[in-house]
């Protein structure tokens, strides 16, 4: 359920680019007061109309979860803050680019963390939030480190090869359905790594 609810924006991205697309020019009247440099032309519309809406899905997850009296994750946080800066510059400037940027500037920042908590601060990140579902020796909790550290790093990459070496279209279906299965297919394989270790525990 918790999977589902982190992918609201994307879905909702992908269900208002793909409405932008069918029907262009009632997107463009939906934006038309979100411009701050000259008018929507139908051809921009729905990509902005798909930024405009993951932005206003992020803060309703944010806001959701305060009225709710539970906690944001940092995670959340992060990705309201990248939405909030690079959708709002891809809405007022009309440029696509900022939002094809938003998914690897995400990915990146977590690789980051990531490895500068295992290297600076000697504290496992993935190891603090899967221990309590499981026992592992230190050896494997560090490669289940590096193995996210290269997962996202990789993502980050393969995100503007896409973005930018194919249409938007291309780009706006990877972004929900690739994105979604190589998180799966990743998480996956390493249920099959860990699956070793907890059958020699038993």
């Amino acid at each position: 359920m918790k999977f589902l609810f982190d992918l609201l924006p994307v879905i909702f991205f992908f269900a208002a680019f793909k409405f932008g697309e069918r029907d262009p020019t009632t997107a463009a009247s939906l934006l038309g007061s979100l411009a701050a440099v000259g008018s929507i032309t139908p051809d921009q519309a729905p990509i902005l109309l798909a930024t405009a809406v993951a932005i206003v899905a992020t803060i309703g997850q944010v806001m959701w979860l305060l009225m709710r009296g539970r906690k944001v994750d940092h995670m959340l946080w992060a990705s309201l803050g990248i939405i909030v800066v690079f959708g709002g510059a891809t809405i007022l400037l009309h440029d696509e680019t900022f939002i094809k940027w938003k998914p690897t500037v995400l990915y990146w920042l977590f690789a980051a963390v990531l490895l500068a908590s295992a290297a600076l601060w000697r504290k496992n990140l993935v190891r603090s939030i899967m221990e309590p579902q499981l026992s592992l020796p230190e050896p494997v909790w560090s490669r289940l480190n590096t193995a996210w550290i290269g997962f996202f790093s990789l993502m980050g990459v393969l995100n503007l090869f896409v973005a930018f070496s194919f249409p938007i279209d291309v780009w706006v279906n990877f972004k929900l359905f690739g994105g979604m299965g190589l998180m799966l297919a990743f998480v996956l394989g390493q249920g099959v790594f860990l699956s070793r270790y907890l059958e020699e525990k038993q």
